[in-house]
């Protein structure tokens, strides 16, 4: 976990402010010539993956894909925050488009984490050159996220002297983005010793690139399946040389990964909020706007820019962490996605509320953010993934640290409290002393082979996390005396209150829900202090959600 007063700050991974910044003005460029409105919209009323502009944007005039690719391979070299922020300015215009891109940062990861030099000259340097698609080949009919159910086989071949010269691919992958025109696919296969990632080139004999599915959203990338039919390829193209280490490379980037799909995923979240805004100021409704309506604006646009910011917060927290040098960052990749993408998936669905008759024209743009963004919730692991991951590790964190790993965050939410007054770091200390509880008790029962009961509990935990991260930025802000630091505390306030009722709701839930804890231990629990001052978080939330509503809508009182 990061803090505050962590000491001296450590030399960041990446490009410095000024250039992330020249690189993302980049992207919103596009939208004045390559990705016009005009021809987003007609990209996804006819389904149609636009290869040549994916490619336009790789090419040396624009090259987009540098910002993934390190120097030493003709990239430049940007870490985590860099495409984060690349990834979101370009979902901001269309989500079909940013996985297309994604795709390729995506298929490259392999070979960047675990390439031979001489592999990583190779791939990386023909990305980089600017003619080259990619598509990162995992997912099959029968193997999701469950890596270990895959069925495709990659079959040594042998010399007369016994050494290995390549291998023999059988087997089919299905969803593979911008699989139908990937120049070359990183493909995860079963070897004797293992799963191996291993570079497959189009035109390879028995290599066939399916037609492009129809799909609900994202109808501007292409997702195709892929088959494979006694598909030879040379040793040279087994990712690191050395064959079984694919679960190892793959698991080395599920941080990074999931990260980014929670950047699409609030690169969505902003367009619909950038359209709900202003269209509340303008719509006048029973003689004023919407916009100066509670049941509008607290209903349907503040719970998500709370949201919105709680996920940022996260967001860049974990990136920033990445760029430091840390790894083993999947449970906080995981915890990204599921908050970034659940949330994205619920502002834009309450956009097309907001917007009434015309949300669901296609003319008005939110019902395509809201088809869209459900991808978010799906691929590089469902939601249900993330919450079976995040509820196993943490508690196996909190059992191994005694509940120190929840109490240390108690503990800093106290002092930060102490430190700069309320912006929530209260009621999060609270939350997460009542989540380690909560913890122990359903350990202590042998719950945790209960899937629901590990699903409620990865909610907490999530939620608690995440809040965190926000009441921390909301701290830095205050001292330093920043101009938002207004609206950051307020917000932070606000999400504290959303934490603290869901902790209630669902530590209750798991009490008295599974018929196994006593009625004692939910007496007891509803008799703490911890209890008795949560249920008392919503205290001035309204007047918190309108000073929200006023800097957000530009009201004057």
């Amino acid at each position: 976990m990061m803090k505050l007063d962590s000491g001296e700050r450590p030399v960041l991974k990446g490009l410095d402010s000024e250039m992330r910044e020249m690189v993302v003005d980049t992207v919103r460029q596009l939208k004045d010539r390559l990705l016009t409105r005009e021809k987003i919209l007609e990209f996804d009323k006819n389904e149609f993956f636009p290869e040549e502009t994916i490619r336009e944007m790789l090419s040396p005039e624009i090259g987009l894909q540098l910002i993934f690719i390190p120097e030493e391979y003709g990239g430049m070299g940007g870490g985590a925050r860099d495409c984060c922020a690349v990834v979101f300015e370009m979902c901001k215009i269309c989500l079909g488009i940013g996985t297309a891109f994604f795709a390729i940062q995506l298929g490259a990861d392999p070979i960047i984490v675990g390439g031979t030099e001489s592999q990583k000259a190779k791939w990386l340097g023909a990305i980089a050159e600017g003619n080259t698609l990619v598509a990162y080949a995992v997912t099959e009919a029968g193997a999701g996220s469950n890596l270990a159910a895959l069925k495709t086989k990659a079959q040594p071949v042998k010399n007369d002297a016994g050494e290995t010269t390549g291998y023999t691919i059988n087997g089919t992958k299905q969803f593979i983005s911008t699989g139908g025109s990937a120049d070359f696919i990183t493909l995860l296969a079963n070897t004797p010793e293992g799963q191996s990632f291993f570079v497959v080139e189009k035109g390879t004999p028995g290599f066939v690139q399916g037609k492009g599915e129809e799909k609900h959203g994202i109808r501007a990338s292409n997702t195709s399946p892929l088959s494979f039919n006694d598909v030879f390829v040379p040793v040279d193209n087994l990712v690191g040389g050395e064959p079984g280490m694919g679960m190892k490379q793959a698991n080395k980037v599920f941080g990074y990964t999931r990260l980014m799909v929670a950047a699409m995923a609030l690169g969505a979240y902003q367009a619909a909020l950038d359209i709900v805004i202003p269209y509340a100021k303008e719509r006048i409704q029973f003689g004023s706007p919407l916009s100066e309506k509670q049941g509008y604006t607290h209903k349907l646009v503040v719970p998500h820019i709370v949201r919105f910011q709680a996920a940022t917060a996260y967001m860049d927290e974990v990136a920033i962490r990445l760029d430091s040098g840390e790894s083993d960052l999947h449970v906080e990749g995981s915890i990204a996605k599921l908050f970034a993408s659940e949330s994205a998936n619920k502002a834009a669905d309450d956009a097309m509320q907001a917007l009434g008759g015309y949300g669901y024209i296609t003319e008005f743009e939110v019902e395509k953010i809201k088809r869209d963004v459900k991808i978010t919730c799906i691929y590089e692991g469902t939601s249900e993934i993330q919450q079976s991951i995040i509820s196993t590790f943490r508690w196996k964190d909190t059992r191994k640290t005694k509940g120190g790993f929840y109490g240390s965050i108690a503990d800093e939410m106290e002092k930060l409290n102490a430190e700069v007054g309320d912006v929530g770091c209260h009621l999060y200390g609270l939350s997460a002393n009542i989540l380690n509880d909560i913890i122990t008790q359903v350990h202590d029962a042998r719950l945790t082979r209960k899937q629901h009961v590990m699903f409620t509990l990865a909610d907490m935990m999530t939620h608690v996390e995440v809040g965190v991260s926000l009441a921390r930025k909301a701290v830095i802000l205050t001292k330093v005396d920043d101009s938002d630091a207004t609206k950051i505390s307020t917000i932070s306030r606000i999400f504290a209150d959303e934490v603290a009722q869901l902790i209630i709701r669902n530590a209750l839930k798991i009490l008295m829900g599974t018929g196994v804890l006593d009625k004692i231990a939910t007496a007891d629990f509803m008799e703490t202090e911890a209890y008795k001052k949560l249920i008392l978080s919503s205290q001035n939330v309204f007047n918190d959600m309108d000073i929200v509503a006023d800097l957000v809508f530009e009201r004057t009182t």
